[in-house]
């Protein structure tokens, strides 16, 4: 009797645990998209700092996404990835994931900041559908303090990236896949 009184404390146990365990894994998954929005709000501002004339950009594009933390490193087959946050009107609507593969002659590492405008709500909807690639040939306009900005819209998306640590000669974006996930 008193073995199966102990298997009845256990099987109704059970129930809680396993809603403690949600409510843990949703919790951190909070706090990471909580500090990956903070890291891009913190990027926006080095992008705006390092070149002022991306505001046109901020001001009138149908969304953007800023991956503030994208690394990317190879000797041969080389690597990127990062998270980022997406905005549209302004506002934060959902999260996304970078992803990179490719072969070829590199080497190096590098951090940099990554920022994609959506020309208009087409181009913005195709990226939050979650299976966004660019094309190989892509590359994006890197930013240094001083040089003058005349990015143009290509195929509806315009990317600038910002290099913050190491040294890289690649500043393609060819190639990367991106997810999407919204609140």
């Amino acid at each position: 009797m008193f073995i199966e009184s102990n298997k009845m404390k256990i099987l109704k146990l059970i129930p809680v645990l396993l809603a403690l365990m949600v409510s843990v894994s949703v919790t951190s998954q909070t706090r990471k998209e909580k500090q990956i929005i903070s890291d891009a709000s913190k990027a926006k501002k080095t992008l705006l700092k390092a070149q002022s004339g991306l505001q046109t950009f901020f001001d009138n594009s149908a969304g953007y996404v800023i991956f503030p933390n994208v690394g990317k490193g190879g000797f041969v087959v080389g690597a990127a990835s990062g998270n980022g946050a997406v905005y549209e009107g302004g506002e934060v609507v959902g999260m996304a994931g970078l992803k990179k593969l490719n072969v070829g002659l590199q080497a190096g590492g590098q951090a940099i900041i990554e920022v994609i405008f959506f020309e208009d709500n087409n181009a913005l909807n195709e990226f939050k559908q979650g299976n966004f690639s660019f094309a190989a040939e892509v590359s994006a306009v890197a930013l240094k303090s001083g040089i003058g900005l005349n990015a143009k819209y290509k195929e509806g998306v315009a990317v600038f990236v910002l290099p913050k640590a190491g040294l890289m000669a690649d500043a393609s974006v060819g190639g990367q896949k991106f997810s999407f996930h919204s609140f």
